[in-house]
């Protein structure tokens, strides 16, 4: 489904956006991915840091594209995950393996589930490949908001 179209069913809004909010969310990130390297902290909390930044740099996609996750919608997280095809070409299988840590995050904060240190790790590889993707992008397509 098209950036479009979830705009016309309601799961998107749109939103402008400036360098100065692209930069904060992307320290942010930074900041997430470098938290959930930290192996002093349990593996639920990194997982969970890991999966901050796909979200945080996901909505930067989002936000350089000129659309926002309708606050009023459920499911904000997975639309987030999922525009990634659109707003940065993203590669549909790793859309989709971004979308599992989406899954494994829920599993973990409504059913107590524990996570092995594989999930952690490909997470934390996700997140920061997600980190390079999205600022070459952005560098590309939108330098505008990389000032």
């Amino acid at each position: 489904m098209s950036l479009q179209n979830l705009l016309k069913i309601g799961q998107l809004e749109e939103h402008e956006t400036d360098a100065k909010q692209v930069r904060r969310m992307l320290e942010s990130a930074e900041r997430s991915i470098a938290d959930a390297k930290q192996e002093s902290i349990s593996p639920e909390t990194r997982l969970d840091a890991a999966y901050r930044a796909i979200t945080q740099l996901s909505m930067v996609a989002l936000w350089a594209s000129g659309f926002r996750p309708a606050k009023s919608k459920p499911g904000h997280h997975q639309t987030m995950i999922q525009s990634l095809v659109h707003t940065i070409d993203l590669d549909r299988d790793e859309m989709l393996l971004l979308d599992t840590f989406r899954v494994k995050r829920n599993a973990i904060d409504y059913t107590g589930e524990d996570v092995d240190d594989s999930s952690v790790d490909e997470c934390i590889g996700a997140a920061a490949r997600l980190m390079i993707r999205v600022s070459e992008w952005l560098a590309g397509n939108k330098p505008e908001l990389t000032e």
